[in-house]
């Protein structure tokens, strides 16, 4: 095994570590969720914090690590009565985002139910993470049906095993330790909030501090024993800070005062649940036993909601995680104690002398403002909801000038119908379309081409029994050769490659018109967000079409870009069709497995070069040739509309509909299913 890099020698990342050393103490508080860019020492701290965990007793032999002075009654090993105990080094168990359900629960042991004819069940991650660390790198890309797993045990403790025949039980209590990188997409809300801390990394900004990390990186790789050797002492020392601290850590009293200031904070923020109440208390009183102190402070509490609240408070789906801090500061000092009031404007000093920036033992957790999404509503000026042109007006602003108009708020997002690609895919697991999955409900059974990877254990069985006797068969083992094995055939469904061609021309920089259009493309991408897609956006205006986002997992990303689109120009929808088409080619080269959904957001007017109608309609029947999946959604408006949009609709061989068609509630009806008709036309 290679020598971890020490976790006394990470230079600087203050918050990720205070929020790890604070799980360490206390592993009630629920882990520890770590965003930050690539590159900032995440997945090196957390393995480093395996090295700080005081050791564990277990049952000699449980595959499911049984405390032995109070073993698990149902464990699948037991009973464990009187049973020796043994120490051993507290585990760190990592999941790789590609695992299969058996690796992270557990199955029959397939080879032993073949031969020996017992029903015997194969631990999995879970029972090996149990009274340990789960670690999960790259958390957010977790497939969904693992992210449900994962949801079950950390709710209720334990890993509950139903299939092929098994019914297992098993204790599974661990720390969860996820990081990520939120370019790459958010994290679904229900994981999020089983986390119980979250921190924000980034790479210093400051010389000498990065100069400090790389002399580090270069001593450790270059001799990675001799290295950890000459940090030795630090290690020592802050291992024996963290066992001191569980010691203290009953002895910490949590006042009816300080359980006021928690309650008031979380409800000021709008926390869904009691989870963020429940964790900030445990949170503040690790924060105070770190510090080595028998009493939580007003300072405990303010960090413990700087670590417990940004993931937690309600906010918008595309909104960056974060607190105010001014609202916090506000909301501690009214619930707080007010008798040594004396009229003055000064803060009560700490009774314990704690009141210093280093008595909560950690520092505030970055905020990467310029990342971060305004509010909606807030994007522009109050003249940024009014036009000088009648909506949907030909002279709507900058249609025959050219001129660039100031991107506009979009207008609130709603619940949309869902659009799928018709037939049966084999793409990433997702929420959107009908798909053969590794996961999903099974549907039947097939030879395995190529290796097996999901065994279907009764047809298996099925395609053995006929020959028993001619294979000489004798005592219980079922005797198999490798044609009788059947791989199970699943279905479930995929997310797919929604690239949206957005019109961003004069015919719709109507102030309350786009408000609108960019209402609906939102509520199309949080759709997205939802449905686990990668997502795309091309615009087109003036004289060409350009990708303003290339396709990607961060919805995020999509909705900011989204938010600072500018209007104005001619319409060239041809070109934007045509770019569409360069980006779904490439795609296709990167990941032929992934079906993609072309959405063209438009009014359907083409203008600008010669023959702009003819052009458009060649580009979308280029779509149609390929098979693209596709839907229109029509923004025109006015008394008098053209149709356009359902002409184009027509061309590219999907459907069109209107931006009122679009609602879930809306009365009129919708295909759910991208229809083909028109593409034998």
């Amino acid at each position: 095994m290679s020598t971890p890099y020490p976790f006394t020698a990470i230079v600087g990342q203050d918050d990720l570590r205070l929020g790890l050393l604070l799980n360490a103490v206390s592993p009630a508080v629920g882990g520890v969720l770590v965003r930050g860019e690539k590159g900032t020492a995440k997945s090196t701290a957390v393995r480093a914090l395996a090295a700080l965990m005081p050791e564990v007793s277990v049952v000699q032999g449980c595959r499911f690590s049984c405390d032995p002075v109070s073993p698990d009654p149902a464990c699948p090993d037991g009973p464990h009565a009187e049973a020796a105990g043994v120490s051993r080094a507290a585990r760190t168990v990592e999941l790789p985002v590609g695992a299969s359900e058996d690796r992270l629960v557990g199955a029959l042991d397939i080879e032993r139910a073949l031969s020996e004819g017992v029903k015997a069940f194969e631990p999995g991650l879970l029972a090996d993470a149990h009274r340990g660390i789960l670690y999960v790198d790259e958390v957010n890309l977790l497939h969904d049906h693992l992210v449900d797993l994962l949801l079950d045990a950390a709710a209720m403790g334990a890993s509950y095993v139903e299939r092929e025949g098994v019914s297992v039980r098993h204790a599974a209590r661990f720390l969860l330790v996820g990081t990520m990188n939120p370019e790459e997409g958010e994290l679904r809300p229900q994981l999020l909030d089983r986390f119980g801390l979250t921190v924000e990394v980034a790479a210093s900004r400051d010389t000498d501090e990065r100069v400090e990390v790389v002399r580090r990186r270069l001593a450790y790789d270059d001799d990675p024993e001799g290295f950890a050797a000459r940090w030795a002492g630090e290690e020592s020392a802050l291992r024996e800070r963290i066992a001191a601290a569980r010691a203290l850590l009953p002895r910490v009293v949590l006042g009816d005062g300080v359980l006021r200031q928690i309650a008031a904070t979380c409800a000021a923020f709008e926390v869904d649940g009691m989870r963020a109440d429940i964790v900030m208390a445990r949170t503040a009183t690790a924060l105070a036993a770190w510090a080595g102190r028998e009493e939580v402070t007003a300072d405990d509490v303010r960090q413990a909601a700087l670590l417990a609240l940004p993931h937690r408070r309600r906010r918008n789906p595309f909104d960056a995680p974060g607190l105010d801090e001014d609202k916090l500061d506000q909301t501690l000092d009214e619930a707080g104690p007010q008798e040594n009031n004396d009229g003055d404007d000064q803060p009560d000093p700490d009774p314990d002398g704690g009141g210093n920036d280093d008595g909560g033992g950690g520092g505030v957790p970055p905020q990467a403002d310029g990342d971060r999404t305004p509010p909606r509503g807030e994007g522009g000026s109050d003249s940024d909801t009014l036009s000088g042109a009648p909506e949907g007006s030909p002279d709507a602003p900058g249609r025959s000038t050219g001129a660039e108009q100031q991107p506009v708020a979009s207008a609130e997002p709603f619940r949309t119908k869902m659009l799928s690609v018709p037939g049966l895919g084999e793409g990433a697991a997702g929420r959107r379309s009908r798909a053969r999955t590794e996961h999903g409900r099974t549907t039947g059974a097939r030879r395995p081409q190529g290796s097996l990877t999901k065994l279907h254990l009764a047809a298996t069985v099925r395609a053995a029994a006929p020959h028993q006797r001619a294979r000489g068969r004798s005592g219980r083992g079922l005797v198999v050769r490798r044609d009788d094995l059947r791989q199970a055939t699943r279905e479930g469904r995929e997310g797919n490659l929604v690239l949206f061609v957005v019109d961003a021309s004069g015919s719709m920089a109507a102030r309350q018109r786009m408000s609108a259009v960019k209402g609906a493309v939102l509520s199309l991408l949080l759709d997205a967000y939802q449905r686990r897609d990668k997502v795309g956006l091309v615009t087109f205006r003036g004289k060409d079409a350009e990708v303003a986002l290339p396709p990607t997992s961060s919805v995020d990303a999509a909705a900011s870009r989204l938010e600072s689109l500018p209007t104005g120009g001619r319409t060239p929808l041809a070109a934007g069709l045509l770019k569409a088409h360069d980006v779904l080619r490439v795609e296709r080269l990167r990941d032929p497995s992934r079906r993609p959904l072309l959405v063209v957001v438009t009014d359907g007017r083409a203008t600008g070069g010669p023959e702009p109608v003819a052009l458009a309609g060649r580009a979308g029947r280029l779509h149609r040739s390929e098979g693209t999946a596709s839907v229109v959604v029509d923004c025109e408006s006015g008394y008098v509309r053209l149709g356009l949009a359902g002409e184009l609709a027509r061309e590219l061989g999907g459907t069109a509909v209107t931006l009122d068609e679009l609602r879930a509630d809306s009365i009129a009806g919708l295909v759910k299913d991208v229809t083909a008709a028109g593409r034998a036309a």
